[in-house]
């Protein structure tokens, strides 16, 4: 018997291939990336390494040594053999996956987006080829292909702090290695945009993923002091990409065409070279904003854009009187 475990793969298409306790599988591994290969390598390799007879330890010995790592596999590459003449005479897989099954799911209007870096897959689904590390939103991952890492993102003390004085939420993970990794935030719409050599502030809890060439922090925003209740955003500086999502479709207004104002419930952000400040409808607090019942507004000046969605999130209800 032989354990299931990693040995040299008898085809030579790998250095490792995984041998469950019973047969090889398609599983192989090479300078630690792991991945799939048939079973069934072109003639000649089976020819070269593959034993000719069960039991034959010294065809085995000849082809991989006398290492550790190569004795438990012996029986198990006598097995392979048989394993590979048998499906030799098997009828071999097309390669279609979708074989035998049609609908609109699979015709080929959903396939994967071929890109490198960040990529709309959809308009609520973005798709990243990793190259450098980036950063995402903890949750956000939806799927991923490949040998990717996902670790806890915590920015620092001073991060950790100001995110818990401030509640601006912006729990992150770092994410690196080798593949595709797929993220989405509540079916929202996403939209990537790119920074070069310039700065963004964004609401926290619009920001998907960025790069991690880019810098970010969290600041208040200017304009809003204290008395009410304070603003702060994530700003992110530097070169690279940023994923943003809005509930709906956005517009983007140019503020230095006009004095510009957008509810504070409703703004997502807005390029760092605007002056802000914060206002206050007294005279229309019931017919002016949703969120909180009271009308406050994120008023810009100067050249820039301000990107607002259609929609202020929850209400905040009015408080009730026990």
């Amino acid at each position: 018997m032989t354990d299931a475990n990693w040995y040299p793969d008898p085809t030579g298409q790998a250095e490792l291939r995984y041998y469950d306790g019973s047969q090889w599988t398609e599983h192989v591994s090479t300078g630690g990336q792991q991945s799939t290969a048939p079973l069934t390598p072109p003639q000649a390799t089976v020819e070269q390494e593959a034993p000719t007879q069960v039991g034959s330890a010294q065809a085995v010995q000849a082809a991989y040594g006398e290492s550790a790592q190569a004795q438990p596999a012996q029986a198990a590459s006598a097995q392979y053999a048989q394993q590979a003449a048998h499906a030799q005479a098997q009828p071999q897989p097309t390669g279609d996956p979708f074989a035998g099954i049609s609908g609109d799911l699979i015709d080929g209007r959903f396939a994967e987006i071929e890109d490198s870096g960040a990529v709309l897959q959809n308009k609520k689904l973005l798709r990243v080829r990793v190259g450098e590390p980036f950063q995402a939103r903890q949750g956000s991952m939806v799927a991923y292909q490949g040998n990717v890492q996902f670790k806890y993102q915590g920015g620092g003390v001073g991060k950790f702090l100001k995110k818990a004085v401030t509640g601006e939420g912006l729990s992150l993970m770092g994410v690196e290695g080798q593949g595709d990794v797929f993220l989405a935030d509540a079916a929202k719409e996403v939209h990537i945009l790119q920074l070069n050599n310039s700065g963004i502030s964004i609401n926290g809890d619009h920001v998907l993923a960025f790069s991690g060439s880019l810098q970010w922090n969290i600041e208040r925003v200017q304009g809003a002091g204290m008395l009410t209740g304070g603003l702060f955003n994530t700003t992110l500086r530097g070169t690279g990409w940023i994923a943003v999502t809005t509930e709906g479709d956005p517009v983007v207004l140019n503020a230095g065409e006009a004095p510009t104002f957008a509810d504070t419930n409703a703004v997502v952000g807005w390029s760092l070279g605007l002056q802000t400040s914060l206002q206050k409808s007294f005279t229309a607090g019931a017919l002016i904003g949703r969120g909180s019942g009271e009308a406050f507004q994120v008023a810009f000046h100067g050249a820039g854009f301000v990107i607002v969605q259609p929609s202020e999130g929850g209400v905040v209800p009015p408080h009730s009187h026990s």
